[in-house]
């Protein structure tokens, strides 16, 4: 990037100069390590499914250099217009997702996806920047002006995001949604006792998904009893021991060759083995970097949508990298959830490119004059 200087009045310069340079290069950090592990990861998958062995590495190329104009445009934005964004997102994600219900594609017993020319989408995973940003929103009108349903709105509007997600089903994206929406309430105002009772009936729901949802009793009794897919987790955490500290040197692992989700759920496994254990605690470090970050920035804010919606945005982007290494690792059942831009997935890499570039946008330092 050219030199910019501080009377540079350019939409650039005031971006520049205004922006959190720290989390943005944690994200450029981590979008970097995705190319990386595409190249590590990848090509062995590729080659076992019968494919061109570049054909994940091009499209994840394009997806990641998407998401990074994504995280720069959207971080340019003012407060007002993330909101607009993040509404007019929420409503067609809504729309989109409701739609997978009738046009989606049947993977694995499950209608997460539409297919489009050349790739699937994955509606339900721009519903977390967006539906956090636009639940942001209804709670501080709500508490700003006590005659406005904020929180009805707000909780109706959860609600219908659960059952669409339950029908899918994706249990996953249902938890981090939950857990976003019961974050925000508390740091809203909502007593202590209310989010423990809400955490009782997620409680109570993951027991209902456990009798009434075969896949979800499958994994959870597969992870239990050490069947099905603990054979992967398994798997994965041999790699992580043939990795060591300073693992076996890129190209040289060999979980990528067994395990068919190497690329996207269990790239967190290659890494591990290829560069050891220093890598993985090095991109734990900055996920968690980012996420203290974010919450730190937050201290002395005085808009109270600005402080939900980020709280809401790194919620959710720290609890997606945590299920997906937590269950590499064999701590929780597999849940089939990215590596926030280090795993493959358009949808995926794109989506949290938009989270990201929201959390940028509202964590800016603005002059009197720039638009709230």
């Amino acid at each position: 990037m050219p030199a910019l200087s501080r009377a540079d009045n350019s939409l650039l310069g005031r971006w520049w100069w205004s922006v959190d340079h720290w989390t943005l290069g944690a994200i450029g950090t981590l979008i970097g390590l995705g190319y990386v592990m595409m190249l590590a990861a990848s090509p062995a998958v590729a080659e076992r499914i019968g494919t061109s062995r570049e054909t994940f590495i091009f499209k994840q190329v394009f997806f990641l250099a998407i998401a990074g104009l994504v995280v720069v445009g959207v971080s340019m934005l003012s407060p007002r217009e993330v909101r607009r964004l993040a509404m007019i997102g929420c409503a067609v994600a809504l729309a989109m997702t409701a739609a997978t219900m009738v046009i989606g594609m049947d993977i694995k017993g499950a209608r997460r996806w539409i297919s489009l020319p050349g790739m699937s989408v994955q509606p339900s995973e721009f519903l977390k920047p967006c539906f956090a940003v636009t639940a942001a929103w209804l709670l501080a009108e709500g508490k700003r002006s006590p005659r406005f349903p904020g929180m009805l709105l707000a909780g109706g509007i959860c609600g219908l995001i659960l059952l669409l997600l339950k029908s899918q089903p994706d249990i996953g994206m249902l938890l981090v949604v939950t857990s976003v929406f019961l974050a925000q309430l508390y740091i809203n105002g909502l007593p202590l006792y209310l989010v423990g009772a809400a955490v009782g009936l997620m409680g109570g729901g993951a027991v209902m998904a456990y009798t009434f949802l075969p896949h979800v009793r499958v994994r959870f009794d597969g992870y239990w009893k050490g069947e099905g897919d603990h054979y992967q987790i398994n798997t994965a955490l041999e790699a992580f021991g043939n990795g060591g500290f300073l693992g076996r040197g890129a190209g040289e692992g060999r979980v990528k060759d067994i395990l068919p989700d190497a690329h996207a759920d269990f790239v967190y496994a290659v890494a591990g083995e290829e560069f050891g254990m220093i890598l993985c605690a090095i991109i734990l470090a900055i996920f968690g970097f980012i996420v203290m970050r974010g919450l730190l920035r937050l201290l002395r804010e005085q808009d109270m949508f600005i402080v939900l919606s980020c709280t809401g945005l790194v919620t959710g982007f720290g609890l997606q990298a945590f299920i997906n290494m937590a269950s590499t690792l064999g701590l929780i059942p597999t849940k089939g959830m990215t590596l926030p831009f280090i795993s493959y997935g358009g949808s995926s890499a794109i989506a949290i490119a938009l989270g990201m570039g929201m959390l940028l946008a509202l964590t800016r330092r603005r002059g009197r004059d720039e638009p709230a």
